[in-house]
């Protein structure tokens, strides 16, 4: 970590006092997890105070941590059957009754300070709320609008106070989140042009699951880690 980065995480330590959790980094970069009750409190802190002056929003991103750290490869031998993560279908549409893991969904703000030149991450858990809700910062920094309608469209996150929460990339009859992890590859519904009706129809996906990962793991010299560069051949 910087110098300035260190002198500005004390900072961060001092005035929020435990409300702000830092997150650890391999980079020296400074993120914290704040929680949502204090999410608007602690962004005007951090835009308005002259210790902080984080003026922009740079970006705001939803994340979807199902099945986060959780390995890919399971084996190191053939499968004669291949993995299909992904290639299942499953139902988007979660039940009304039930609620989310409250570490499952997330927002990641991304903050810049052009005064003092230095960049900041905050990042806040929606809980398990069925469906995830945040408020909005769009008072905050204007450039929330669209980012908010982008994490609502693609993760299903809504955000209060937004005063148009709409989708804003994918289409009218859009069903479900695409972003979510369990959203299938292949999604549930297509649009095709009828001839017959003269219009734009939709209708059940007609694509087939199929695997879309090596169905085979070899386990050859090209993996040994002990595998030494030999002399040039001539």
């Amino acid at each position: 970590m910087s110098p300035r980065s260190a002198v500005l995480a004390e900072q961060i330590t001092a005035r929020f006092d435990g409300r702000l959790q830092q997150v650890p980094s391999r980079t020296g970069e400074l993120t914290y997890e704040v929680g949502k009750a204090d999410l608007t409190e602690v962004a005007r802190a951090l835009r308005d105070e002259s210790a902080f002056r984080f003026e922009t929003l740079v970006d705001l991103c939803g994340v979807d941590y199902l099945g986060f750290g959780q390995a890919e490869w399971d084996t190191t031998t053939a499968t004669g059957t291949g993995f299909s993560r992904a290639a299942v279908r499953e139902v988007i549409v979660p039940d009304p009754a039930a609620s989310f893991d409250p570490r499952r969904f997330a927002v990641v703000y991304h903050l810049l300070s052009i005064s003092a030149n230095q960049r900041l991450r905050l990042r806040v858990f929606t809980g398990s709320d069925n469906p995830p809700v945040l408020p909005s910062l769009v008072e905050v920094w204007q450039s929330a609008d669209w980012y908010e309608r982008e994490a609502f469209d693609l993760f299903g996150i809504l955000f209060e106070g937004h005063p148009d929460l709409r989708r804003l990339l994918t289409d009218y009859g859009f069903i479900g989140h695409p972003f979510r992890k369990d959203f299938p590859v292949s999604g549930n519904v297509e649009v095709r042009y009828d001839p017959d009706k003269e219009r734009v129809i939709y209708q059940p996906v007609s694509i087939e699951p199929r695997v879309l990962v090596p169905r085979t793991i070899r386990d050859d010299n090209r993996y040994l880690p002990d595998l030494k560069e030999g002399p040039a051949r001539g």
